[in-house]
């Protein structure tokens, strides 16, 4: 995906105010499996993805929970290091060979300073990953299982093709065996 649409996604720019932002973006190519971010570290930089696919987790009790996939357009930011300059509880895993967008956090922190329309976009950008979170606990607390994939289903169909079944389930909150189980209830 190509950074202007990312930008205009989340807030159309002036012109003037997206060629400064995209004068501090770097692009950068990472390999499967790389960690992007580590939990318990303050991350300086945030990134949108322009080819790939992710994954957020934390480990509860020495086990690892997938909590959130990310894939062509979408952010990868610690929001605890974005907004308050402490570390992150995720790990942000790389699924696939990964093309991204790198941005400086510092910087673009001071280009909001600088320029209204990029302080409106960044509140922009703040607002939709709130939404994106508020959707997933409320599809946690009022789902089930069979409507939370449904619902993936629904808005990333390709996700079945691109992420193991056992992140997966994690995601859904369920064991592989009951993940099986509703794909067979389904199909």
């Amino acid at each position: 995906m190509k950074l202007n649409q990312i930008l205009d996604f989340i807030s159309p720019l002036p012109e003037p105010s997206k060629a400064k932002l995209r004068k501090c973006v770097r692009e950068v190519s990472l390999p499967k499996g790389h960690i992007i971010l580590r939990a318990d570290k303050i991350e300086k930089n945030l990134y949108f993805i322009k080819k790939g696919i992710a994954r957020g987790y934390s480990y509860i009790e020495e086990n690892e929970v997938t909590f959130w996939f990310g894939r062509e357009g979408d952010a990868i930011i610690s929001m605890r290091s974005y907004v308050d300059s402490q570390r992150g509880y995720e790990n942000i895993e790389l699924l696939e060979a990964s093309d991204l967008y790198q941005i400086n956090g510092d910087r673009l922190q001071q280009l909001y300073i600088e320029d209204i329309h990029l302080a409106n976009w960044g509140r922009k950008f703040s607002e939709k990953e709130i939404i994106k979170t508020e959707e997933r606990l409320i599809s946690l607390q009022f789902l089930t299982a069979t409507e939370r994939y449904q619902e993936m289903l629904k808005k990333s169909p390709d996700l079945i093709n691109r992420v193991q079944l056992g992140y997966i389930a994690s995601y859904l909150g369920i064991t592989q065996v009951s993940l099986s189980r509703i794909r067979a209830e389904i199909k």
